[in-house]
């Protein structure tokens, strides 16, 4: 059910920075995917999580979202325990890891350095996603990992981001029907601070899953 879709350009060169960046990063680490990750999961999900960008060690290593990272063993073990991933860790792009009813995608594509994309590349991005929701005829819920992810799904839907606050746990209708969720990012700092516990995370993606049906 993995699949790239229409919606992805696997050689984007759109923003300079960060594709000197990613190329940077394949000479440094030989075998390293350094390119823009397309998204994996379902082909027709009815939940998405929409994360932040590609982990420099993570993503941009594997070529697959949150594999490979920190922040993607606790979401793949969390995906695990919601029913929906087939294995509990996501080791690479070939290790027959499937998810079923939902899909992961990134705000922007390419890993940026200190992984904090600008405003700009963030925006010409965003059509990508845009795309992404298209795309998804049976999408219902969409799950923001963090705030820049949350901002990106309101640009994309061209919703007003004064009109949706963010907060871990906060649900909000859109006006095309569909659920916003959002969840503080799964990142290690999130975890390591207790700003986010493994509780608080099961229980958002817990309910992004009952939201979808």
């Amino acid at each position: 059910m993995s699949s790239a879709s229409c919606s992805f350009d696997p050689v984007c060169r759109r923003c300079p920075r960060l594709v000197e960046f990613r190329e940077q990063s394949g000479r440094k680490f030989p075998g390293y995917h350094a390119a823009p990750v397309a998204a994996f999961g379902d082909a027709n999900p009815s939940w998405l999580v929409v994360g932040l960008a590609p982990g420099m060690h993570g993503a941009n290593r594997t070529g697959r979202p949150f594999t490979g990272d920190h922040a993607g063993i606790l979401l793949y073990e969390t995906l695990h325990t919601v029913g929906v991933s087939s294995k509990v860790v996501s080791e690479s792009r070939d290790d027959g890891l499937q998810l079923r009813g939902v899909r992961i995608t990134n705000a922007v594509k390419c890993v940026p350095p200190a992984n904090k994309p600008t405003p700009a590349e963030a925006r010409e991005c965003n059509g990508w996603l845009k795309a992404e929701f298209e795309e998804y005829q049976n999408l219902r819920v969409i799950l923001a990992l963090g705030r820049i992810a949350h901002d990106a799904i309101l640009d994309a839907f061209g919703e007003p981001r004064g009109a949706y606050h963010f907060a871990h746990a906060a649900e909000h209708r859109l006006a095309d029907g569909r659920w916003l969720i959002d969840s503080y990012h799964c990142s290690r700092y999130n975890t390591q601070t207790r700003r986010l516990t493994r509780e608080m995370f099961l229980a958002v993606l817990q309910r992004a899953e009952a939201l979808s049906r």
